[in-house]
């Protein structure tokens, strides 16, 4: 007989006669007065709905002497029902998942009582009643209840009565119930898993032992998280998958790089010991390390297995900041499953890679990136097809019990609300270990979303192995000092079953410590010829991008594409109004007016198509703009339908995405980066929906961003878009912090820009586009403008884009003539510059200044802000001036470069005084101190 069970059939299929009669009347009265009935009984008909007429009567209930059943054994059955679906929902509160059996179990929701049933009562039931495929020892309702407990209380314990698709929960309930996840292994097989957790351990011990007091964030008591990723990786090859991705703090990183992305002992230990690990790294290649000059610690550091079976295995640089890697490691996975070579929308494989995400218990509840990544899991930007979750969990967090950590039941609950399935697994098992892999890999694969695999453990030492945990969790850590290691347990295991001797096991221990040894002896004999790296700036690094890249297109490709992206389908219905705007595109090349902000964009996005490389934008209300200013993605005004004039231009052989983003930035920010990382060449753009906003990612900035090349050896291109300007708008809607970002400015880590022509963007644009997967690639911040997407003063004439490049500074053309007459030189960027360029525009009785805009601010144009001082020998003063704060904008950064090219001229600021917030939050008030700031920038 089949050893699969099920209950996909209709509950009433076996009943009859008096039985039916009765529960059709009953129903009835459910229909009219749901009330009036047994609560039990309607929550049956709730969820079960009308009874059926065609039960087969020879498998009716009978009584013991073969009567036909009575309404009070209708409700027995019932009952039953109630008890064994409550073993599926709520068995995990009773299941065996906790290796120190430290946490209360909780039965009474699955205890024959609460639902007033006896062993008789059940005893009396066929089991063909509730399982459509009973096991072979199953006979009646009694062991049906009893082979469902130990399904659902045992070492691996399951929710998923959170979900909604009904698909889904079967298909889960029919992995569990026909014991597929019940992981059968040969006696071989189970050899190799304790020499594989004898190894893990092993490297632990050894270097405990060896490097006294040294950091490490051991994996001990969460060991089987290796076995896990193990599995996952048995299961990705033989799935043909290419690659998978692992994000994952700092505990056990050291080995899951040692045992997952095969990082060669002697390279860990060298780092231990403090000599350089390089000359240890495999002769043919398959691992690869990238790091910084300036370096970080070892337990941040990723790697690249590359896989002899095809698949290669990822594990990402990330910092301390727990959780933030989850987003970039998303990021990565869709770039390493898209292929962007073709016009259009990217096409995407799901099955060519996925990410592995391992969680902090206490993390995962406690750091918000956590929610915003999971909830990328079917947005269609950002989904992957689903991402496998692990939180790694040893039960505390630092120093904090799990009761000052959480308001929740368990770690994971916040999952749920993403309709994701959750399996609590415990780590001291490492058959069941396996299982819980095979089920998360299939689950994705068949349905193509999350699911989170709770690792129960615990840890054997402190936060660090310097830490003594005994002062803060005392009655913890007598539970673990007193708790056999996974190894112990699973060797003694092997020993009952006589697939080994206890002699065996302690051999194989020995054999683990003496291969470590031997690799450590090697390190220390080569270390005497070794000699430790510089951490100086590289001269690449510090040479920057090329000078006056030139980035202009020519008129006839320009006028070309323009009529391209002005056409659309017969059949396709523009919003009228938007249709005037944008027919309005085509003026500039018929010799009227000129070419707005976004206009420029559009044909920078335009002509990097053609180049070859792809692109892809997101951000808050991105595909519009959030001023209604971009319409790169429009909508039919009748049916809805999407438009992208960007896949319909000819010559382009890249692919174009524009992705309106899920209302978060830290999560969004990170995304695109590591999509950037993994696509290098590939145009990434995130724009926040106001600059201001982009402070909720300074985390990405500050760990990833501005310094991942300096810690880690990774380049990023990637372009951040902060919509900057004050316009009476208020504190939250005026500055993007732009001081954040140049006091990150070191290296030639990044450029910073604030730009204040439509030329120069599309310059910029595209010099950012050409430098990708090169040495001089880094990212590039622009402060965008609000109030000036469509002034005149910013817009291009047609032959600004068809030569020339970016320039850093650009000169007021109406100040500035009589060179003798020039007593002060006026430096602004932004916005600022275009309010004072408004009131010079007519060049009368500004004689005595020349105005410089500063578009790029870092790196410093220094050099031609010196030449244009030195034009003016009269000149008595340099003045910054700057819509923000004096404490704020970008006066203190450009301060001592000013000092420096000042040639002893005076040095002075115009701007708002010192503030503890950037901009008045009255309107009125805003245009007082505005028209202060240009009439003292401006006066003689």
């Amino acid at each position: 007989m089949s050893n699969s069970v099920g209950s996909e059939r209709s509950p009433y299929a076996t009943f009859s006669g008096p039985n039916l009669g009765y529960v059709m009347e009953m129903y009835e009265l459910y229909k009219n007065a749901p009330e009036s009935i047994d609560p039990e009984l309607a929550e049956f008909f709730k969820r079960n709905g009308r009874p059926e007429t065609g039960g087969d009567s020879s498998s009716s209930l009978a009584t013991a002497d073969g009567a036909q059943g009575s309404p009070a054994d209708f409700r027995k059955v019932l009952s039953a029902y109630k008890l064994m679906d409550a073993i599926r929902a709520y068995g995990h509160l009773n299941a065996d998942i906790y290796p120190l059996n430290d946490r209360p179990k909780d039965a009474s929701r699955i205890e024959l009582s609460a639902y007033n049933l006896s062993e008789r009562d059940l005893e009396a039931m066929p089991a063909s009643l509730f399982l459509t495929e009973v096991p072979v020892q199953v006979e009646n309702a009694l062991d049906a209840v009893n082979y469902l407990k130990s399904l659902y209380t045992g070492k691996i314990a399951y929710e998923f009565a959170h979900l909604i698709e009904v698909e889904e929960k079967q298909w889960i309930k029919d992995n569990i119930e026909s014991g597929k996840l019940a992981v059968s292994l040969t006696a071989d097989d189970k050899k190799q898993l304790l020499d594989r957790l004898t190894r893990i351990e092993g490297f632990e011990k050894f270097i405990h032992r060896t490097f006294v007091g040294a950091k490490r964030f051991s994996i001990e008591g969460l060991d089987t998280l290796v076995i896990f990723l193990d599995e996952l990786v048995r299961r990705s090859e033989e799935a043909e998958t290419k690659k998978m991705l692992i994000g994952m703090a700092h505990r056990g990183r050291l080995n899951v790089l040692t045992h997952i992305l095969n990082k060669p002992y002697e390279m860990m230990f060298a780092e231990f010991a403090g000599v350089p690990s390089g000359p240890f790294l495999p002769e043919d290649g398959s691992v690869e390390v990238t790091r910084g000059w300036f370096g970080d610690v070892k337990y941040h550091l990723g790697a690249l297995y590359k896989g002899k079976t095809g698949m290669d295995r990822f594990l990402a640089y990330n910092p301390s900041h727990l959780e933030v890697v989850n987003p970039v490691i998303a990021g990565q996975t869709r770039a390493a499953q898209e292929n962007t070579d073709h016009p259009g929308i990217p096409v995407q494989d799901t099955n060519a890679a996925y990410a592995v995400m391992v969680h902090g218990d206490a993390a995962f509840p406690g750091e918000g990136i956590t929610q915003e990544t999971f909830n990328f899991s079917r947005v269609r930007g950002f989904q992957t097809g689903g991402s496998i979750h692990v939180i790694a969990n040893n039960m505390i967090g630092f120093t904090t019990e799990y009761y000052d950590s959480r308001s929740t039941h368990y770690s994971s609950d916040m999952a749920k609300g993403f309709e994701v399935p959750i399996l609590h697994v415990n780590a001291d098992s490492p058959e069941d270990v396996i299982g819980a892999a095979l089920f998360a890999f299939n689950y994705r694969q068949k349905f193509g979303k999350d699911v989170l695999i709770d690792l129960l453990g615990y840890r054997r030492y402190g936060h660090n192995e310097m830490d003594e945990p005994m002062v803060t969790n005392p009655v913890m850590y007598h539970d673990v000092h007193n708790h056999p290691t996974a190894r112990q347990l699973y060797g003694e295991k092997l020993a009952k079953e006589g697939i080994l001797t206890a002699q065996d096991v302690e051999n194989l221990d020995a054999d683990v410590f003496a291969e470590m040894q031997r690799a450590y002896d090697k390190v220390k004999e080569s270390s005497s010829d070794t000699s430790n790296s510089s951490n100086a700036t590289p001269d690449a690094v510090l040479a920057g991008y090329p000078r006056d890249l030139q980035t202009g297109v020519s008129e006839e490709r320009l006028r070309r594409m323009n009529e391209e992206l002005l056409s659309y389908p017969e059949s396709f219905n523009v919003f009228g109004k938007l249709d005037r705007i944008l027919k309005r595109r085509q003026d500039p090349f018929n010799g009227k007016g000129k070419i707005d902000w976004a206009h420029a964009e559009q044909l920078a996005f335009g002509s990097i198509l053609q180049d070859g490389k792809p692109i892809r934008m997101s951000g808050q209300d991105i595909q519009r703009g959030t001023f209604a200013h971009r319409h790169l993605v429009l909508h039919d005004e009748k049916t809805g339908e999407e438009f992208v004039p960007l896949h319909h231009i000819s010559d382009s052989n890249a692919s174009f995405v524009a992705y309106n983003s899920p209302l978060t930035e830290a999560g969004v920010v990170g995304y695109e980066f590591g999509y950037n990382l993994e696509e290098e060449k590939t145009v990434t753009v995130w724009e926040a929906q106001y600059g201001d906003f982009s402070n909720m990612a300074q985390v990405m900035y500050d760990q990833f961003i501005s310094s991942s090349n300096a810690k880690w050896g990774q380049q990023s291109g990637l372009i951040m878009m902060l919509p900057h300007g004050y316009e009476g708008q208020g504190p939250e809607h005026s500055s993007s912090r732009i001081e954040r970002y140049l006091q990150l400015c070191a290296e030639n880590n990044w450029t910073v820009a604030n730009i204040s022509s439509a030329a120069n963007y599309f310059h910029v644009l595209r010099r950012q586009a050409a430098i990708l997967g090169d040495e001089a690639e880094r990212p590039l911040v622009i402060a965008t403008p609000k109030s000036l997407l469509r002034h005149p003063l910013v817009g291009a004439d047609l032959a600004d884009l068809t030569e020339g490049h970016f320039e850093t500074v650009l000169e007021e053309p109406n100040t500035g003539k009589n060179v003798d007459s020039v007593k002060k030189v006026i430096m602004t960027s932004g916005k600022m510059a275009i309010d004072l360029a408004e009131k010079v525009k007519e060049g009368e009785g500004f004689d005595h200044l020349h105005i410089a805009r500063v578009e790029q601010l870092y790196p410093f144009p220094s050099d031609k802000l010196a030449a244009i001082i030195q034009r003016y020998p009269n000149a008595e003063e340099i003045v910054w001036v700057q819509e923000e704060p004096k404490n704020m904008g970008s006066w203190s950064f450009a301060l001592p470069y000013l000092y420096e090219i000042s040639q002893g001229l005076k040095v002075n600021y115009v701007g708002r005084i010192h503030r503890a917030s950037p901009s008045e939050g009255n309107g009125t008030m805003h245009k007082l101190e505005q028209q202060r700031i240009i009439e003292e920038a401006l006066k003689n």
